[in-house]
Parts: structure tokens; sequence; C-alpha cells
């Protein structure tokens, strides 16, 4: 899967995964080694994430249904709590500071495209 900022004209993620049912969600990048440049984990559907049981930083984005950047959680440590954002309907998890290093802002459009 890649993802694609259009408001940025960036592409953050360009090998990624999708986690679309109960126990995808729930494993979610549990076990993995840490994220690298490129890769990322979409959850869907998701309001709120936890980082129980992981070993690295990630950032977070909330999306809406329209794929609109709600929220952007950056560097979430390990063993914290994610913001529960309402309208949230998909959390994109990259390797910390990606989202800065895209400029991703709240606002943005995001496509989603099989990679």
């Amino acid at each position: 899967m890649r993802a694609i900022d259009l408001d940025r004209g960036s592409e953050v993620v360009t090998r990624g995964r999708m986690a679309k049912t109960f126990w995808a969600r729930l494993a979610g990048l549990l076990g993995t080694p840490p994220l690298q440049p490129g890769e990322g984990l979409l959850l869907e559907p998701c309001n709120s994430i936890h980082m129980f049981f992981m070993t690295y930083p990630i950032d977070a984005i909330y999306l809406d249904g329209d794929n609109v950047v709600l929220r952007i959680a950056p560097r979430l440590a390990p063993w914290r709590i994610g913001p529960t954002v309402r309208r949230g309907r998909r959390v994109l998890e990259l390797p910390a500071g990606q989202a800065d290093r895209c400029g991703v802002q709240v606002g943005d459009r995001f496509v989603f495209a099989e990679a």
C-alpha cells in the first residue's frame, strides 16, 4: 500500500500494509522491528491506539472517513495511550518523525493506493 498526501504532494508511505480485521488491528506493529522510512500501517476502522508492549516510538496520523487528517500524534512512546479522536475512522502509523519530515498537517487529504 502507498499513502500519498495530496496537499503536500508527498508519498508518505511507499511500502505499507493495511490492518482491517479485529485480529490484525489488535496485533498492529507488536513484535515487529522498528518501521523504516517509507513503511507504515493503516488501521481501519480505528479512532484510538495504544503503545502497550511496543519497543519503539511511532507517529500516528488520525484520518476521518474522507481521509482528511484530523490529528497528528508525533513520536508516541512505548507504553503510552494515544488520543481518542471522535470522528476518526483510520489511523496511519509511521516511523517516528516521518509526519514532520513529510510536512503532514491537520487538514491535509490523503489517498491510498496499491503498491
